[in-house]
C-alpha cells in the first residue's frame, strides 16, 4: 500500500495597518469566500479521504476579524456604500480594483461582468485616465460592477445550491440595493463557516491542521541572514546582520497560543514559510513543540548529496530516498516528511488546462507507478509520497474553481486497490533514517534568493535590522506602546513583503506591498515615540521606479506668508505635485478623507516655498491632533512640524538637520507659516544647513495622534537644488 500525504498551504499576509486599522487589500475574504471553506467541506463527501491544511496564523486572525465584522476594507466598504452616494473618486476607486480576477474562468463567463470590463478597457484603450473613466459608467453599472466584483468569488457549492446566489447569478444585472444586501448576508456566512468547518474536519479525524510562523517568516533569515551566503557566497548583503533566533522562537509560540485557542489543541505540524528550513531552526520547532514539518525534495537532495532524477515521463529514478520521512537534527530532532516536487507543481500549475477526469486519472496513476517502483526498490516496502503546494490560489484556473478535478481525485483516491491518504502526522511517524544537517533553503530553487537576494530585499532588511535595534534600546516606553512596536516588528518579518521586491517577481499591487511594509518599519519607531528615518517614506523598489507627476520649479516666487492665495501670481513658477489617490490602493485607504489635495513648491536666493491644499480648508485640517510634517531626506534627519493646537498656529523644527553646528537653533524662528484657505510655508535655507546648488528632498505628510494618515509624494521625495542667481535665466524659455 502506497500512502499519499496531501497538504493544502492556506496563507495571507498580514494586509492590516494597526495604526490606522485599515486592511489593505481583500485577498483574505475573497478567498474565504471561495476557497478557505469550500476546500475543506469538500471532504465531507469523501469520508475515507484524509488531508492535511496548513492553515498561516496571520490570515486566521484576519478571518476572525472579517468574520465578526471587525475589519475596516475599503473594498467592502465601497461594495456595500449605494451606489448612487459614492463619490467620483470612489467610483474611480471601483473601476480600478473591482476586476481583479482570473478573467477567462471568473469574468468572461458571466456576461455582464465581462461587459463592464470591455467598458473600462476601451476607455484604457484610447488613453483615458481611471478618474476620466467614471463618466462612462452609469449609477447602475456600478451597482452591477459592486456585485459582480464579489459574487464571482463565491465559492462553487454555492453557485451550485443556494438559492440566493442562483437567483443572482439568472438575474445578471440591473441589480438593486437589496441585492448588495443578500450577498452580503452570504459573504457573511461563508466568512463564519471557515473555522468551524476545520475545527469539525479535525473532530472527526479526516483532516490534520498544521501551522506556520505567526506572520509566515523565513525563519531561517530570522535567525541569521548570513546563512544566504551558503548558496551565495559572492552575494552583496544589508548592510547590517539580522540575527535574532529569539524572533523566530517567538512567532512560532505564537502561532502555537493561536492554534491552541481556535482548535482547542497544540498543533504537532509545522510547514516552515515557503518550506524555509535551516540546522539554526530546527531546535527552535522542536522546542516549540512541533514533531513534523516539510519542505521540498531539492533540500533533501543536497542534504544527502543526490540528485532526484527523474525520466522522460516525470517520475522520480531514485525513489527509495525520496519517499519516506527523516528524522532531522542533531540534539533536539524533529521527523520531516520532502514534497515531491513535480507531483505538487501538476496540480498547481499543470491540470488546470486538462480535463478534470483525465488530470485526477493522470495524477493518481503517477502515484501508483511510484509507489510501485518504491516496492520493487526496496523488496516490498511502502511508499509515502508527499503532496504539498498552495491551497488557494490554483483554483482560479481551473474549471468550476477546482471542484470537478477534486471531485474526480478524491473518488479515485478514496477507493483506490494500492493508494492510502493519510495526515502528514501519520506519514512522518516513525522515520527510520536521521539526517544530523539539513541544507539551507526554501521549496523554490532551495535558496533564500527570492526574499534577500536583490538589492530591494537587502535594503528592506537593512531596514529591518535598524528598526529592531532602536527598538531593543527603547526608555520610558509605555507597555502597551512597547507591546505594540514589537507586534510590528514580527508583522514586518513576514516572507511577503520581500517577495514582491526585486526582480523575480511582480503583481499589480508592488506598490502597496512595499508601502505596507514601510509602514509596518514607521510604525515601530512611532509607537516608541521615535522619529521614522527618511528612508522609510521612499519606496524600496528599483527594479520599476513608480511614476509621480511632479512638475519642477520654473522661476523664483516670493509669495505672502498668509494662508491664502493674496494673489494668482504668487505661486506662478513654483512647482506642484499630482497627489491625486486614484491608482494605489494603500494610498485610498491612507487618504480617505482627502486630506491634502495639491502641493506646491519653489524658492528664491533664500527660503524654500511649500504651500499645500485640501479638499477642506486647511485652517480646519490642521487643528487639534491633527498636524502636518515636512520630513527632510536631504539634509537628513530634519523635520518640521506644523501645529494648530489651542488657534495657535506654530511650525517648529522637532528633528535637526544631522551635521550641523552644535550652535544652531533647534527651531529656528525665522521659519513662517500661516494657515487659513491653504498652509503656506517658508523655510529659510540656513536654517537646513544646506548652501548653493546643494540638494533638498522633502515629502509632506500628514500625522493623527502621532500616526502618519497620509504623505506625498507616494514613492519619491520632492528633489530641488538650491538655486544661484542665475536660476531663472536658465529655466526662462520664449
Amino acid at each position: 500500500m502506497t500512502r499519499v500525504a496531501l497538504l493544502w498551504h492556506m496563507h495571507q499576509p498580514f494586509y492590516e495597518d494597526l495604526a490606522t486599522g485599515d486592511h489593505v487589500l481583500p485577498w483574505v475574504r475573497f478567498h474565504a469566500m471561495k476557497d478557505y471553506w469550500g476546500m475543506v467541506a469538500l471532504l465531507r463527501e469523501f469520508p475515507t479521504v484524509k488531508a492535511t491544511f496548513n492553515l498561516v496564523p496571520s490570515l486566521l486572525v484576519q478571518l476572525e476579524s472579517f468574520a465578526g465584522e471587525r475589519a475596516r476594507d475599503r473594498h467592502l466598504e465601497l461594495s456595500l456604500k449605494p451606489a448612487e452616494a459614492l463619490s467620483d473618486d470612489e467610483r474611480a476607486f471601483c473601476i480600478k480594483e473591482f476586476f481583479h480576477a482570473h478573467r477567462p474562468r471568473m469574468i468572461d463567463p458571466y456576461p455582464r461582468y465581462a461587459e463592464l470590463l470591455a467598458r473600462r478597457e476601451q476607455s484604457n484603450g484610447v488613453g483615458l485616465s481611471v478618474r476620466s473613466q467614471v463618466s462612462h459608467f452609469s449609477i447602475e453599472d456600478i451597482r452591477d460592477l459592486q456585485v459582480w466584483h464579489k459574487l464571482a468569488w463565491i465559492d462553487p457549492y454555492y453557485f451550485e445550491r443556494d438559492e440566493r446566489i442562483g437567483a443572482l447569478v439568472a438575474k445578471g444585472r440591473r441589480f438593486t440595493e437589496e441585492d448588495k444586501m443578500t450577498l452580503r448576508a452570504v459573504e457573511l456566512e461563508l466568512l463564519r463557516r471557515v473555522i468551524p468547518e476545520y475545527r469539525d474536519a479535525a473532530a472527526r479525524g479526516q483532516i490534520e491542521i498544521s501551522t506556520s510562523p505567526f506572520y509566515h517568516p523565513i525563519l531561517p533569515l530570522l535567525c541569521d541572514t548570513d546563512v544566504y551566503l551558503r548558496t551565495h557566497p559572492s552575494s552583496r548583503m544589508p548592510r547590517e546582520r539580522f540575527r535574532h533566533p529569539e524572533d523566530a522562537s517567538q512567532q512560532l509560540s505564537n502561532a502555537v497560543a493561536l492554534h491552541e485557542r481556535l482548535f482547542g489543541r497544540q498543533p504537532i505540524g509545522l510547514w516552515p514559510s515557503e518550506g524555509s528550513v535551516s540546522d539554526a531552526m530546527v531546535p527552535l520547532v522542536a522546542a516549540a513543540g512541533f514533531q513534523w514539518m516539510a519542505t521540498d525534495e531539492e533540500i533533501l537532495g543536497k542534504s544527502i548529496a543526490r540528485e532526484f532524477t527523474r525520466d522522460r515521463d516525470g517520475n522520480v529514478e531514485n525513489p527509495e530516498a525520496l519517499y519516506r520521512s527523516y528524522r532531522v537534527g542533531r540534539d533536539a530532532q524533529v521527523s520531516c516528511g520532502f514534497r515531491d516536487h513535480t507531483l505538487s507543481d501538476l496540480i498547481g500549475f499543470t491540470y488546470a488546462s486538462w480535463n478534470p477526469e483525465a488530470a485526477a486519472d493522470n495524477f493518481v496513476q503517477r502515484l501508483a507507478d511510484a509507489g510501485a517502483r518504491y516496492a520493487a526498490r526496496t523488496n516490498g516496502g511502502e511508499a509515502t509520497i508527499f503532496v504539498i503546494l498552495d491551497g488557494e490560489n490554483a483554483w482560479e484556473h481551473y474549471e468550476g474553481q477546482g471542484r470537478p478535478f477534486l471531485r474526480a481525485l478524491y473518488k479515485r483516491l478514496g477507493t483506490h486497490a494500492s493508494l492510502k491518504t493519510v495526515t502528514m502526522a501519520e506519514a512522518c511517524a516513525a522515520p527510520k533514517d536521521t539526517l544530523p544537517s539539513i541544507f539551507p533553503g526554501s521549496w523554490i530553487n532551495a535558496d533564500f534568493y527570492i526574499w534577500i537576494g536583490h538589492p530591494d530585499d537587502q535594503r528592506a532588511w537593512s531596514q529591518l535590522a535598524d528598526a529592531r535595534r532602536t527598538l531593543e534600546s527603547a526608555a520610558g516606553v509605555a507597555p502597551e506602546a512597547l507591546a505594540r512596536a514589537w507586534e510590528e516588528l514580527l508583522i514586518a518579518e513576514g516572507s511577503d513583503w520581500f517577495w514582491w521586491y526585486g526582480d523575480d517577481h511582480s503583481s499589480d499591487h508592488d506598490l502597496v506591498f512595499d508601502e505596507l511594509f514601510r509602514r509596518h518599519v514607521r510604525n515601530i519607531y512611532r509607537a516608541i515615540d521615535v522619529p521614522a528615518p527618511e528612508e522609510l517614506f521612499v519606496s524600496n523598489i528599483t527594479t520599476r521606479p513608480p511614476a509621480t507627476d511632479i512638475v519642477a520649479p520654473s522661476g523664483f516666487i516670493h509669495p505672502v506668508i498668509d494662508g491664502e492665495i493674496t494673489s494668482y501670481f504668487e505661486w506662478i513658477g513654483a512647482g506642484s505635485v499630482d497627489v491625486a489617490p486614484v491608482g494605489d490602493a494603500m494610498h485610498e485607504v491612507s487618504a480617505r478623507d482627502a486630506i491634502v489635495s495639491a502641493i506646491d513648491f519653489g524658492f528664491d536666493l533664500t527660503n524654500l516655498y511649500v504651500k499645500v491644499a485640501g479638499a477642506a480648508p486647511m485652517r480646519d485640517v490642521i487643528r487639534g491632533d491633527q498636524q502636518l510634517s515636512v520630513n527632510f531626506l536631504r539634509p537628513e534627519g530634519c523635520r518640521i512640524v506644523v501645529s494648530g493646537a489651542d488657534g495657535t498656529v506654530r511650525a517648529q523644527m522637532v528633528d535637526r538637520p544631522r551635521g550641523l553646528a552644535n550652535g544652531a537653533s533647534r527651531s529656528c524662528p525665522d521659519i513662517k507659516v500661516a494657515i487659513g484657505q491653504v498652509l503656506e510655508l517658508q523655510v529659510p535655507f540656513h536654517c537646513l544647513g544646506v548652501t548653493k546648488e546643494s540638494t533638498v528632498a522633502f515629502l509632506v505628510a500628514v500625522n493623527r495622534n502621532a500616526a502618519e494618515v497620509e504623505h506625498h509624494p507616494r514613492h519619491q521625495p520632492i528633489e530641488v537644488q538650491v538655486p544661484d542667481e542665475r536660476f531663472p535665466s536658465r529655466n526662462w524659455t520664449a
